[in-house]
């Protein structure tokens, strides 16, 4: 009968800590991460410079970098680079979104490239 009840108790609180969490409006100047995941990334000029792979957070949920695959065709030959958040510009451009970077696909190319670890769910520098 203890466990029980302290099973209930447990379900009581549980239901809700997760009552308390939920918003009844959208926080505002929010964004969905699909605004930016697998989204194309456009340099000067307009020219495509690669596409969003991975969006990194930080402790507290803030975005704090993208991941953009460049070059290669497929994925196959693709190099993963991180760019600071904050130098990539959403912009309006003939009725559609479009991701911007004050940067070529080539000094993308020739940036530090990284590699996401499965085992520990992390991005680390390339080594190659």
């Amino acid at each position: 009968m203890k466990k029980l009840a302290l099973f209930a108790a447990a379900a009581t609180f549980a239901a809700s800590a997760a009552f308390a969490a939920t918003m009844s409006a959208t926080p505002t100047d929010s964004r969905t991460v699909t605004d930016y995941y697998k989204q194309a990334v456009y340099g000067p000029n307009q020219t495509k410079v690669g596409d969003v792979d991975d969006v990194l957070l930080n402790k507290d949920g803030k975005v704090t970098g993208l991941v953009i695959g460049v070059g290669g065709f497929l994925g196959i030959n693709q190099k993963d680079v991180i760019v600071p958040f904050s130098d990539v510009k959403m912009e309006k451009k003939n009725d559609k979104w479009w991701l911007s970077i004050d940067a070529t696909k080539d000094s993308l190319k020739s940036a530090q490239g990284f590699t996401y670890n499965h085992e520990n769910t992390m991005w680390e520098p390339d080594r190659s």
